[in-house]
């Protein structure tokens, strides 16, 4: 009912302000004012008819740009001579300078404002206008979990954002038929609590979305942008395409190979060889990082932990490498000949 009456306002202004408009050159009752006002209001609202597909965010960015609009306007009314139109009275041009800069102003505002959320301005509001300080959290990284140890640190500062489309495919996941990809899903939403029951870091829930971006890593590098924060992940991709675009990246697994121990060649260290490696009779361990090590003449001693020096560190998009020889491997006992306890 708001919406007929402003809409019936509005035509019936554009109709008034345009039957003022008389050509000194023709005839008193000539309508062509009055057509011009008619189809002035019908310009209008064929443009309301365009923009109504905006979403409730674009009403802050509509107000705004009218509210720039009408003083745009208001500048042009009081630079412009306007008894040079000599065709209708000044009332009339200033109205129809109000409607064009204030509606077109409403427009551009209405659909600039779809982009973003109240939600991220009260963020921006709480956070002093620090936007470096704001972190936005990819599917990847959630699933994850290893961010919730980096928060719990204390490492981490400022906000961070998880969007609601970040939100929906991860509940996406969590409800697949899958049961591999259900338990990512739901391990995802559970390190999303603990992250938010920590009193580490505060943890903003965004409402933005972007309909016409349909990747979601897209969307996340478009947020970042408006926030002026940095994504968190651990996907390369996403890292790699980011850069390209000017956002920066905190990768969890940079982060987690820059923490690996230093090891020289030459220096020694214990391994336990787990498996067989592809050369032959070579040995495959793993620090405790994960890191993998690979030992040359160590298959015989599979099960066992030995002494081994380094012999070289190969850095890998992955991460490290280890590589080196057995020191002390016939000292090394066996797994099955281990003592055992007995009870009592």
């Amino acid at each position: 009912m708001g919406t007929f009456v402003l809409r019936t306002l509005l035509i019936v202004l554009s109709i008034l302000f345009g039957a003022q408009i008389r050509p000194i050159t023709l005839h008193p009752l000539d309508l062509t004012g009055l057509v011009i006002g008619s189809g002035a209001a019908a310009l209008i609202v064929a443009l309301e008819y365009l923009l109504r597909g905006l979403e409730m965010n674009a009403l802050l960015g509509g107000l705004a740009g009218l509210l720039i609009g009408g003083a745009a306007a208001g500048v042009v009314v009081g630079l412009l001579p306007l008894d040079m139109f000599s065709f209708a009275p000044p009332i009339a041009i200033q109205g129809f300078l109000f409607l064009l800069f204030g509606y077109t102003g409403m427009a551009i505002g209405a659909a600039r404002g779809e982009r973003f959320s109240l939600s991220s301005l009260r963020a921006a509001w709480a956070e002093g206008g620090q936007k470096q300080n704001f972190k936005i959290l990819d599917t990847s990284v959630i699933i994850d979990g290893r961010i919730a140890d980096v928060c719990e640190t204390g490492f981490l500062d400022g906000t961070l954002v998880v969007p609601q489309f970040v939100l929906r495919e991860l509940q996406y996941i969590a409800d697949s038929q899958d049961s591999l990809k259900r338990n990512r899903g739901r391990k995802g939403l559970d390190i999303l609590q603990r992250i938010k029951k920590g009193p580490e870091v505060k943890v903003l829930i965004s409402e933005a979305d972007f309909p016409e971006i349909k990747d979601v890593d897209m969307k996340l590098i478009e947020l970042a942008k408006q926030l002026g924060g940095k994504i968190i992940t651990n996907d390369f991709n996403l890292n790699k395409v980011a850069e390209l675009r000017g956002v920066q990246v905190l990768n969890i697994n940079s982060l987690a190979n820059s923490l690996k121990p230093v090891v020289l060649p030459g220096e020694s260290m214990k391994v336990f060889i787990l498996k067989e490696g592809k050369e032959a009779n070579q040995g495959v361990g793993y620090l405790d990082d994960g890191t993998m090590v690979v030992v040359d003449n160590a298959k015989r001693h599979i099960g066992r932990n030995i002494e081994i020096t380094v012999t070289s560190v190969l850095q890998t998009t992955a991460g490290k490498m280890f590589f080196g020889k057995s020191d002390t491997a016939d000292e090394a006992t066996p797994i099955d000949q281990r003592p055992r306890r007995t009870g009592a």
